[in-house]
């Protein structure tokens, strides 16, 4: 949470520095590249291939195994990144033209976003050792140091902003070094915790293990599998590049706001979610897996669908006051209204996404997922082209959150058809409970907005207080509706 806040604060800073258009345009695109390839090693496809894998030597042959197949994936991970990595900085304008396409007409812009990526591109060799030692950590049931390692990226990002980005003529590039910066030192933040487990050493250093082929196999179909939804993100950026000046900027903060109960809850759960159920796997306890996955999706929609109705009903409200300062203009809040609200939609597929998709890798299960993700990228791909003519960047936001659904929905369908997710009758109950509360509160908070006092808050003060009183009376009838129908905290307890 600490992170996802603080990432909320540098967004503000980005907006009122620089607002979106032009140079911003071009950094959000050079940034989301390696933040990208960061979500598919962090978050992604090898969390979920190297944590079942290790959980599976360590039950079988202890630590000492473990030891070895650490060492043998620093350095296979560290070379293949490396190379990809120096090939990138090397063919900057080549990424950049591959990934801005409709920056060609604008070479200033397209020179940017090629000169930003050489200074930000190596951030992926550093976040990819640090998502290793995380996974090793969050499979030795540590979890604190590798949840507050980003913490380290949005300081850096919010001091390069505040006083880095001055000494340049062109701004963003002091935030695209604060990147640079922000990877060596989460890499290096989680060494004393690393060193502590007794599996991460600097004296043992092993090229060879079988565990190694065994996570390549899972981890090449899984790089696609479970991050489809941030490749479609990636892709709404291509095509923004095509659309108006700002359209980048605008998905981009309304991606952000999204991401804050992604990050602090599905992510979050997602990661403590897979060594759980690799273990439970590893140990045949198909009652306690089913349980344990049934209760991670009531946690996420409990959090995720109210969440879904709040930016639903007030996305210009919430815009206006965390953004709508400074280089971002009311334009700009307008236009971004839009696409958070089509982002919303998808809210809980995202988090259901995270959570779903650690049942099958947990049971090193990648064939299943790809499938339903290629389906889901053909589907997002097909969105988009009839969307984006009549809503312009709003029609790619929504595109992604239909195929967001689409992949949450198979996900579901092929776990229940492994007996793998409890029956719908002991889920529905609470689903819809909690779909009746979001939905009372959605109604109340419009109501509210329609008040001259929320509609008409003008200045930093008052934009705040309404939006405190708005979110205070949102939680209040959602947490009141949600007991009067019968959801009780002991309910949200881990089985």
């Amino acid at each position: 949470m600490l992170s996802r806040v603080l990432g909320l604060v540098r967004d503000i800073v980005f907006a009122v520095l620089f607002g979106s258009g032009g140079a911003q345009d071009a950094f959000f695109v050079a940034f989301k590249i390696p933040n990208f390839l960061r979500r598919l090693f962090a978050e992604g496809a090898f969390n979920q291939a190297f944590v079942p894998v290790l959980s599976e030597y360590r039950h079988a042959e202890g630590d000492a195994s473990v030891r070895k197949l650490v060492s043998a994936v620093q350095i296979y991970l560290g070379a293949i990144v490396g190379v990809v990595t120096l090939l990138a900085v090397v063919g900057s304008p080549i990424v950049a033209w591959l990934f801005a396409s409709g920056f060609h007409d604008d070479g200033v812009k397209l020179d940017q976003v090629a000169g930003f990526l050489r200074i930000t591109f190596p951030y992926l060799w550093f976040i990819s050792l640090t998502a290793l030692g995380s996974s090793v950590l969050n499979s030795y049931q540590q979890f604190a140091a590798p949840a507050l390692a980003p913490v380290i990226l949005n300081l850096c990002l919010i001091g390069s902003a505040l006083f880095l980005s001055p000494l340049f003529e062109v701004g963003q590039t002091g935030i695209a070094w604060g990147v640079f910066l922000a990877g060596l030192l989460q890499w290096l933040f989680l060494w004393p915790w690393l060193l502590k487990t007794g599996v991460w050493t600097l004296s043992d250093w092993r090229a060879k293990h079988p565990g190694v082929k065994k996570i390549l196999v899972l981890m090449v179909p899984g790089l696609f599998a479970v991050s489809v939804s941030q490749i479609n993100l990636l892709l709404d950026t291509l095509l923004a590049t095509w659309l108006a000046d700002g359209s980048v900027g605008w998905l981009y903060y309304s991606d952000r706001l999204t991401e804050l109960p992604l990050g602090v809850i599905g992510v979050a759960i997602g990661t403590v979610l897979l060594p759980r159920l690799s273990s439970l796997h590893a140990e045949s306890d198909g009652s306690m897996f089913e349980r344990t996955l049934a209760w991670a999706i009531r946690l996420v929609l409990l959090i995720g669908l109210p969440a879904m109705v709040a930016l639903l009903v007030m996305p210009d409200v919430l815009l206006s006051l965390l953004f709508g300062h400074g280089e971002f203009t009311a334009q700009d809040v307008q236009a971004a209204s839009g696409s958070l609200a089509a982002y919303a939609i998808g809210l809980p597929a995202f988090m259901l996404i995270k959570i779903l998709a650690p049942g099958f890798f947990s049971r090193q299960d990648t064939k299943t997922p790809v499938k339903i993700a290629v389906q889901a990228m053909v589907w997002n791909m097909v969105f988009n082209v009839l969307l984006i003519v009549p809503l312009a960047h709003v029609g790619l936001a929504l595109a992604t959150s239909l195929s967001a659904w689409l992949n949450a929905s198979l996900l579901a369908w092929h776990l229940r058809k492994d007996n793998r997710l409890p029956p719908l009758h002991t889920l529905l109950p609470s689903v819809l409970r909690i779909a009746l509360a979001s939905t009372v509160m959605g109604v109340v908070l419009w109501a509210m907005l329609t008040l001259t006092f929320f509609s008409s808050a003008t200045g930093i003060v008052m934009e705040s207080l309404s939006v405190a009183m708005l979110v205070v009376i949102g939680l209040v009838v959602f947490g009141l509706t949600a007991l009067v129908l019968g959801i009780r905290p002991a309910q949200l307890r881990h089985p």
